[in-house]
């Protein structure tokens, strides 16, 4: 999907969003130079010729490799006058063929995106490349000299022209790839023990918490601005709302219901809005976290006798009661937070949602299951673990509701199988 902050959004001091048509002109007539993440282009593509990279190919990786940028076709790379496109011979499967041909490994995050003018006189062709987790990038073609032989070369953009990257920057290159992994996971590890710390000194008493924290894959820029404090209860709302979308059960109400009685007063956080009903000491206990990079934590005690008496049997006095009902209704929620926070703050990757079932105490984690409606058990083949491995899910910001259930429900498949049964959303 098309990134929400380029170099044209800092030039022209635009709020991050979807790139237009005017800003394109407008960059071109103010004669924007070319830079490490732009380059101006007067033609479409051209295919591969034999004996050569194919030039298309070459560009992308060269910006994958460095920190993304755009390719923008109908404008002069020295004048920077537009001359616009003939938007009828855009052939955006060929230009993308061509890419998976020539580049390994795959780039999947670019966007192809044709702007014309409101009297249809002038298009460009922007190819909005991000920067690639996956970082290098080679481009393969054939070098026809003596023989046909296939070899490979790693672009990058040196300033505004591209260049080969020698052995030690290729291998710094895959350095730096293994080390924003492990920064990835470093930064959602964090934000799990950040949860954790809100959350479990706070309880009233030994309780089963279901923690998921979201974290865009790539941040949004410093320069972004911070989610308005107003804005932050109507997303928990759009949220809740969606979540009510993903499920043939509306009887079982998610966490984000049992905020309403905080909603309309976010606490201010380091970056970030926080709604907790912890302190209040009724209903279900519930934290909640919408942070200005995108990243969403929601807390939520998913315990059997939070909002119930003791009329079920328990099978051990230590154990502590697990509701599948709960945990559905969680996870439908968690991601649908993620998804309206990062849809509302233009987040242009997608979002890692990290999930996991925890307990303070050494105690056996034991679910109950609703069955006809009404009758509660826990069954009898059940598994009763004490640790619950986090699962994980990635969302898009431009998912409908149909991919949005679907993650859902393998991330409460994905926990509810730890306890050895199924459950549905």
């Amino acid at each position: 999907m098309a990134r929400s902050w380029t170099r044209l959004h800092e030039h022209l001091g635009a709020p991050p969003g979807p790139l237009t048509f005017d800003m394109v002109k407008k960059a071109a007539d103010a004669n924007l130079a070319e830079s490490d993440d732009l380059d101006w282009k007067q033609f479409l593509p051209r295919p591969p010729e034999d004996g050569r990279w194919n030039e298309l190919a070459k560009d992308v990786a060269a910006m994958a490799n460095t920190r993304g940028g755009l390719l923008i076709f109908g404008v002069t790379d020295k004048t920077t006058k537009p001359v616009g496109i003939d938007p009828d011979e855009v052939n955006t499967q060929r230009y993308a063929q061509w890419i998976r041909n020539h580049v390994q490994p795959y780039l999947p995050d670019l966007t192809f995106t044709t702007l014309t003018s409101p009297d249809g006189s002038l298009s460009f062709l922007v190819i909005d490349i991000p920067a690639s987790a996956m970082a290098p990038h080679h481009v393969y073609g054939t070098a026809a000299k003596d023989k046909d032989q296939q070899a490979a070369v790693v672009p990058y953009r040196d300033a505004d022209h591209t260049a080969w990257m020698a052995e030690h920057q290729i291998e710094r290159a895959y350095r730096d790839r293994f080390t924003r992994t492990q920064h990835g996971q470093d930064e959602t590890d964090r934000l799990l023990a950040h949860a954790l710390e809100s959350v479990l000194p706070e309880q009233a008493e030994p309780s089963a918490w279901l923690v998921a924290v979201a974290r865009p894959e790539r941040p949004l820029p410093r320069t972004a601005p911070p989610l308005a404090r107003e804005r932050a209860p109507d997303l928990c709302a759009r949220a809740r709302a969606r979540s009510q979308l993903l499920t043939r059960n509306s009887l079982v109400v998610g966490p984000l219901t049992g905020m309403d009685i905080v909603l309309s007063n976010p606490r201010p956080g380091l970056r970030r809005w926080v709604f907790s009903t912890l302190p209040l000491r009724m209903g279900r206990e519930i934290y909640t976290e919408l942070h200005h990079n995108g990243s969403t934590v929601l807390a939520a005690n998913v315990s059997w006798k939070a909002l119930r008496g003791d009329g079920l049997a328990t099978p051990a006095v230590e154990d502590i009661l697990v509701d599948a009902d709960v945990v559905g209704a969680s996870c439908r929620d968690a991601l649908a937070l993620a998804h309206e926070l990062a849809r509302h703050l233009g987040v242009d990757s997608s979002v890692q949602v990290t999930t996991v079932i925890v307990t303070a105490e050494p105690a056996p984690l034991t679910p109950v299951i609703t069955e006809y409606g009404s009758f509660s058990s826990i069954p009898d083949h059940a598994r009763r673990p004490r640790r619950i491995q986090p699962v994980t899910a990635l969302i898009d910001p431009a998912d409908e509701n149909d991919h949005l259930r679907a993650s859902a429900q393998e991330t409460l498949t994905d926990l509810m199988h730890q306890f050895g049964i199924t459950a549905h959303l």
